[in-house]
């Protein structure tokens, strides 16, 4: 008798996060952001991690004030800092909570930049900086490197800093990385 693998069923919550994304990302940004908000009725403040993480991730992406961009950005932190690599696993194998990490502080830092609170933008630029090392060397991977990069320059343009100077390090080892590649 051949072996079976035992597979997770699917998470019907993440998959209805995901065709809301495909919808926003179609361009109908007003009932994406109306399905997030249903969503989030059902899931709550004290609901799954998993699903209020990457809810509030996606959400703060449709939002037309900059406040409310930060506020559920700031609730996409707050779930992260709840999650398990256990629960990540469920959902996907190869994924860990600290990879979630870069993408997190590197949207915060773009929340803070649009407020004009630069300050607020270079902590979290740091931490995203901090956290690439969780990193995979894949187009996602390099794409989020590369984002961090770029507002690492405009951050340094403004203040009249070199994007060197501006990094508490380079690399996790402290090894110098190269300049911000573009998105493939």
């Amino acid at each position: 008798m051949a072996e079976q693998q035992e597979q997770a069923a699917p998470d019907a919550v993440m998959t209805r996060i995901g065709q809301v994304v495909m919808l926003h990302h179609g361009g109908d940004r007003e009932e994406a952001r109306g399905r997030f908000l249903d969503l989030w009725a059902e899931i709550g403040e004290a609901g799954d991690p998993l699903h209020r993480c990457m809810l509030a991730h996606y959400m703060a992406d449709t939002q037309d004030d900059p406040s409310d961009e930060l506020a559920w950005d700031l609730r996409a932190l707050s779930a992260a800092d709840e999650l398990t690599d256990g629960r990540v696993a469920e959902h996907h194998q190869s994924l860990a909570v600290r990879a979630f990490y870069p993408s997190l502080h590197l949207n915060l830092a773009a929340d803070y930049v649009k407020l004009n609170r630069s300050e607020a933008a270079r902590s979290h630029l740091r931490r995203a900086r901090g956290a690439v090392g969780a990193l995979g060397d894949d187009p996602y991977g390099d794409g989020v490197r590369a984002a961090i990069g770029r507002l690492e320059l405009r951050l340094a343009a403004e203040d009249g800093t070199s994007a060197q100077e501006s990094r508490p390090f380079d690399g996790p080892g402290g090894e110098t990385l190269g300049p911000p590649r573009q998105r493939p």
